[in-house]
């Protein structure tokens, strides 16, 4: 009697609804994806940061659409107790795979112990190597706790350059960031004529680059700007901008955490997204716009490059520079007349696709 074989097993370990953030829509769709060929278990946080670090609400429980059934909010990130008892678990149930979220060296102590009690093979999906916003000890941290992974995906050549720098035997691919189709609650309308008009989305900081835009703006008559995400704070000082440079009248600002379920309402009314980072690694944000088939105009910094290609599907310039911005904008909507980006968004799909990512992982950690 022929032996039927049994579906490989992976525990996921990240934030999944309804934690707030691209991170947890990510996992969940990862999750997904994974599910439709291994045995998947998703272990995500009782406690992911303590409110003395972050104040705001973590969970959103509007928009149930990234949910994933079954999931077990188990860790607090802050109870070594806790996060021992939660490793054994998950060693009870034999994984092949545990993969971990990894973005942010406050989660290192948590995950080292977590590391140090697993006993199957971990690969960290890192979303950023080191944090945006550097802090002393941050490299220590990183590296005390991605050496104790066995495998790494990377979303950038630069993102795989500084894992080298801590880690320079890693075991490691390189896979472009998925896109984010799940915001797409309903058909996508037939582009009405409305006034041209660019999206700014998500959480304001200051790498970003908003304020490189605003100035731009100013050279962009006839040009509309939708600032779309959470100021964090700050937002007196963009609005000073945005008033200094006369775009007052153009310019639609809509500040918090946008529900999932009103993500496309934004995206359908633009006409392109704007990244203008002065420094990144990849963004989420612009495989939301290809997942709403928009182009996207990036300043040529970390992944962004390997993402957006240049007069085909968005257009790209250097950073820091609002001339430089302005000018990408202009030839946009120049080459907007000559250019189906949507079509050739379409083409390039396949390399964001989360068949690829699963594709990968499974090369890569020996599962197939």
């Amino acid at each position: 009697m022929t032996k039927v074989k049994t579906r490989k097993k992976i525990a996921v370990i990240g934030p999944v609804y309804p934690f707030k953030g691209g991170i947890s829509h990510y996992t969940g769709l990862l999750v997904r994806a994974l599910s439709e060929r291994f045995k998947v278990r998703t272990v995500s946080y009782s406690m992911q940061y303590p409110k003395i670090l972050f104040k705001k609400e973590q969970r959103n429980y509007e928009d149930d659409s990234f949910k994933i059934d079954g999931t077990e909010y188990l860790i607090n990130t802050a109870n070594p107790f806790n996060i021992i008892s939660v490793a054994r678990n998950i060693n009870r149930w034999k994984p092949d795979l545990v993969i971990i979220e990894w973005w942010h060296p406050y989660f290192a102590p948590c995950y080292m112990i977590l590391c140090s009690v697993l006993k199957a093979k971990i690969l960290f999906t890192c979303h950023n190597v080191f944090p945006h916003e550097r802090f002393p000890m941050d490299r220590l941290l990183t590296r005390m706790t991605l050496r104790k992974g066995d495998h790494f995906i990377l979303h950038s050549s630069k993102e795989a350059d500084e894992l080298k720098t801590i880690l320079k035997d890693a075991s490691y691919r390189v896979n472009m960031h998925p896109t984010y189709n799940a915001f797409q609650m309903r058909p996508l309308a037939e582009a009405a004529p409305h006034e041209k008009t660019l999206l700014f989305f998500g959480f304001v900081r200051p790498y970003k680059g908003l304020h490189i835009l605003i100035r731009a703006m100013a050279e962009c008559p006839g040009v509309r700007l939708m600032i779309v995400g959470d100021f964090g704070g700050h937002k007196e000082e963009y609005l000073n901008e945005i008033r200094e440079c006369g775009i007052t009248e153009r310019t639609e600002i809509h500040d918090g955490y946008i529900p999932d379920h009103e993500v496309q309402n934004y995206f359908e009314s633009a006409d392109a997204v704007v990244l203008p980072y002065i420094d990144a690694t990849q963004s989420g944000i612009a495989q939301i716009a290809f997942g709403f088939r928009k182009p996207v105009i990036a300043t040529e910094v970390g992944g962004l490059p390997e993402v957006v290609t240049d007069g085909e599907t968005g257009v790209l310039c250097k950073p820091n520079d609002p001339k430089a911005l302005s000018s990408a904008i202009s030839r946009f909507f120049e080459l907007r007349d000559q250019v189906d980006f949507e079509e050739n968004i379409n083409k390039d799909s396949d390399r964001f696709s989360w068949e690829h990512m699963v594709d990968t992982i499974s090369s890569l950690a020996g599962l197939e």
